[in-house]
């Protein structure tokens, strides 16, 4: 369907479209006689019932009347990449989930089934990148006892935002009953910066090891007790690092662990004494890392932080990270 309207403005994109990158213009409603208008940029994701749906880069969707449309096209997959290192959201994908391997793995088709005793929703959800080899009612079915015979609430890891993202699976498994519970922006930036960026006296105060101890577990605090699954999860990686700055009573003013994997450098698990923040060891901790992982030969780095987390994402800013794309967490309503 193609329509102009007032002979300036055409809807260019149909049904057909679903699944590709749109601009649209609706109609919102008028005011002293001067009509207002709303623009959306987004993944096209369902047009049924007279509906359109958009899936915005931060996983939102908008729900669009058919007839309240008065503008729409197809554009570019991505925007050009302004700063940070190219990167396909497959390659980091894949990077991320080698940074932090689950205890337990089973592959459906082309998606991975993860467990690692409760730790951590990222170890224990389905990172579908492909095909499950079997209809998608079946297929969550299937994910819902397997995550059920071990006692765990199932999760599904989506991603929006990129090139490559999974805007359509969201908006399927959403339409049968899942819901988002949580949103993450996984960052990129240029590694060489990280190390310049502050004097390297604070990095010296850092030990690096290839182990955690008991200390470095007290400061990170993000279980109740400290399993097998999860010292296994916080060891595995390709080459793994930890970092700790001493603190009162055995235990770390601040930690860190960063994972090398060729190029990349994912960064994780930093954490800080509340009493000891704004004094720059979150800094430090991360310089040290980084001058670690340009030793081992990477280039760039990645890291991940919640949506909602203002003070993480303020001091991510200053260190050059720009957000490559969002991934979500949904479970069954």
């Amino acid at each position: 369907m193609e329509f102009t309207t007032g002979g300036r403005l055409t809807v260019r994109i149909t049904p057909a479209d679903v699944g590709k990158r749109v601009s649209v213009r609706r109609l919102t409603g008028s005011v002293d006689g001067m009509e207002k208008f709303t623009d959306t940029v987004g993944v096209l994701t369902s047009w049924d019932d007279n509906v359109v749906l958009i899936t915005r880069r931060t996983g939102e969707t908008v729900r669009i009347a058919e007839s309240s449309l008065v503008a729409g096209k197809v554009v570019p997959a991505a925007p050009a990449r302004r700063r940070g290192p190219a990167a396909s959201f497959r390659e980091l994908t894949r990077v991320a989930a080698r940074a932090w391997r689950p205890v337990e793995r089973e592959a459906l088709g082309d998606w991975e089934l993860r467990a690692s005793g409760g730790f951590t929703r990222r170890a224990n959800s389905v990172l579908p990148l492909g095909d499950p080899g079997m209809p998608l009612d079946e297929a969550l079915a299937r994910v819902r006892r397997w995550y059920g015979l071990r006692s765990l609430p199932a999760y599904i890891q989506t991603a929006t935002g990129a090139e490559g993202t999974q805007e359509l699976l969201c908006t399927e498994i959403e339409a049968r009953g899942w819901r988002r519970e949580v949103t993450a922006e996984l960052r990129v930036g240029a590694l060489a910066p990280l190390v310049d960026g502050g004097p390297a006296a604070e990095a010296a105060r850092v030990r690096l090891d290839r182990s955690f101890d008991e200390g470095w577990l007290r400061r990170y605090q993000r279980f109740d007790e400290p399993g097998p699954h999860v010292l296994e999860v916080l060891g595995g990686g390709p080459s793994v690092w930890f970092a700790s700055v001493d603190g009162d009573d055995g235990v770390p003013a601040a930690i860190g662990r960063c994972v090398v994997d060729g190029r990349w450098a994912g960064f994780m698990a930093v954490e800080v004494d509340p009493a000891r923040r704004r004094q720059g060891l979150a800094s430090a901790v991360m310089r040290a890392l980084a001058a670690r992982a340009l030793e081992e030969g990477a280039s760039a780095a990645w890291l991940q932080v919640e949506s909602d987390n203002e003070a993480a994402g303020a001091l991510y800013d200053g260190m050059g990270f720009a957000t490559h794309h969002r991934y979500h967490h949904f479970r069954p309503a």
